[in-house]
């Protein structure tokens, strides 16, 4: 990667966090991607669930290696700073953790996130200090790249269903502040997450049990978008 290209997209992302309150839209392929820069979002982030359901993959089921390939594409469709959702950096440890982040880097984005959600139903989240230990080798390895993309800690407590969840998300949220190294800013971004994605997927559910319930094509595309609106949009990038 050319660091040299990714540099002022990491500046740009650092900004849009100094003041106010921005939405991160999370496209799944390169078509929402370029389509959220054409509607004027400024920053995008992926969806490791939007993506993983684009290849017929529960959340967490997609490897490091495709992921990192679908990173480096959605960084290359659009000249807007990308944040990676990097799930729980593709390890448990913290030393596998600093590998996985330079490789993260590498991608082009401008920022990525660490969650403690360990995916083993028997302990949902990552003991505290290992936890901790992890954000801390991100943000060791985010620095010896020379590379200042925003790291985000992400306490998953809420998601596993842990006791006291919200005891236990500002607790490791303020642990991992201490270890990123990262200022108090008050809220700065939303995130939507897969919901972009789960709403796309309704819309092709609803419309592929209608045309298979009562074999009629009338209701299912009523509110399909038009195919010139699409080809306009596209063609703008060449």
């Amino acid at each position: 990667m050319n660091h040299a290209a990714q540099l002022p997209a990491v500046a740009d992302f650092r900004a849009q966090h100094e003041s106010g309150c921005f939405v991160l839209p999370n496209p799944w392929d390169v078509g929402t991607a370029v389509y959220l820069q054409h509607l004027g979002f400024k920053a995008l982030a992926t969806t490791s669930a939007g993506f993983a359901f684009s290849r017929g993959k529960p959340d967490g089921g997609v490897l490091l290696d495709e992921m990192l390939s679908h990173i480096s594409e959605i960084v290359a469709a659009t000249s807007l700073p990308v944040n990676a959702d990097f799930l729980n950096g593709f390890a448990d440890e913290p030393e596998d953790i600093s590998t996985n982040v330079k490789l993260c880097i590498e991608c082009g984005v401008a920022g990525l996130s660490i969650e403690d959600n360990s995916q083993n139903s028997a302990a949902p989240l990552y003991e505290e200090k290992l936890a901790v230990d992890r954000i801390r080798a991100a943000r060791e390895a985010i620095d010896a790249s020379g590379v200042p993309v925003v790291l985000t800690g992400r306490c998953e407590a809420w998601l596993v269903k842990a006791p006291d969840p919200f005891r236990v998300a500002i607790d490791r949220l303020v642990a991992y502040a201490e270890a990123g190294q990262l200022a108090d800013l008050g809220v700065r971004r939303i995130s939507v997450g897969s919901g972009l994605a789960a709403v796309a997927w309704e819309a092709f559910i609803s419309a592929a049990r209608s045309i298979a319930t009562t074999g009629r094509f009338d209701d299912a595309f009523a509110k399909a978008v038009p195919t010139a609106e699409l080809n306009e949009t596209f063609s703008e990038r060449n």
